[in-house]
């Protein structure tokens, strides 16, 4: 099969290349999926599951992308809840080859169905920022109706659903992002934008949520305005500044097949809209994620037509 691969930890995202891989086989429990469509994190090549395995032996060359959208091709032995045949998407594990390919074999349990009116696209944009949003707000965040939550990144792609789950389940939305990204912010939801280049973020007051994606001085100066008993969420690593009278959480994503059918409705049902920039073919992969100027919404790669 053809594949997205990387060898050279040193070369980031310059270093990777399009070539032949095996097939992958199913383990116990596992499903061969028909990857139609595949989502990337930019960041991936900092990852140290992108370079080893569970046990921390190299794993090179690695299969990159852990987003998926496709067709069940074949199923491992004991592997139930699932048919040949049938549209899923899903998360892929962090350190078994990924997404990036035209199959992978992944666990059963990190699928859900995914509905026939929902574009491979669309399914495969939904994983990563979805999950993170829903976990970060719901699980992390404890949000509740009626308090004031601080988005970083409003516009990008976990960002533009953070402000949209938030809206619904009714928090008061300040996003943040670049000057350009202030009307796409507000189509998304925000109620207040701040340009974090021309703003000021003291200026924004007491929030009783952060979600941060950014860290560093940024993370220090929203950390100093969550309220007493508010919670900073941060998805960057462990936190760099706590509030003086509140939590800071840091985590990483989980597949929830569960988590996923909700997002995926609200998707169907027109509550949530998806936040997709650039749609590239598999052998066009490496150049759309080696841009030559900035990109927005996330970059979706079409491995089947």
């Amino acid at each position: 099969m053809r594949a997205i691969v990387v060898t050279d930890e040193a070369a980031g995202t310059a270093g990777m290349t399009l070539t032949e891989r095996p097939e992958p086989p199913a383990a116990i429990n596992d499903v061969v999926v028909e990857i139609h469509a595949s989502g990337y994190v930019p960041t991936e090549a900092t990852w140290p599951s992108t370079w080893t395995d569970r046990a921390d032996r190299d794993r090179r060359p690695s299969i990159v992308g852990h987003e998926l959208a496709g067709v069940v091709h074949s199923l491992g032995y004991g592997t139930t809840g699932l048919s040949v045949g049938q549209r899923v998407f899903g998360l892929a594990d962090w350190h078994r080859d990924g997404t990036m390919a035209e199959y992978v074999a992944i666990e059963a349990r990190n699928l859900a169905p995914l509905p026939g009116d929902v574009d491979f696209t669309v399914g495969a944009s939904l994983p990563i920022s979805g999950l993170t949003a829903w976990q970060g707000l719901f699980q992390h965040g404890r949000l509740e109706s009626g308090q004031s939550v601080l988005v970083h990144g409003a516009a990008g792609a976990v960002g533009s659903i953070v402000t949209q789950l938030a809206r619904e389940f009714g928090a008061y939305v300040i996003g943040t992002g670049r000057a350009a990204d202030r009307n796409a912010a507000l189509d998304f939801g925000v109620q207040e934008f701040v340009d974090l280049g021309n703003d000021s973020l003291a200026d924004v007051g007491g929030v009783d949520l952060v979600f941060d994606v950014i860290g560093g001085d940024i993370q220090k100066q929203s950390a100093a305005l969550v309220r007493p008993g508010g919670t900073l969420v941060t998805v960057v690593g462990p936190p760099e500044s706590r509030p003086d009278d509140g939590l800071a959480i840091d985590f990483v994503v989980e597949a929830d097949r569960a988590q996923l059918i909700e997002i995926v409705q609200r998707v169907r049902d027109g509550r949530l809209k998806t936040n997709i920039g650039t749609v590239a073919t598999l052998d066009d992969a490496v150049a759309a994620f080696n841009p030559t100027e900035r990109t927005r919404g996330k970059t979706i790669i079409r491995v089947r037509p």
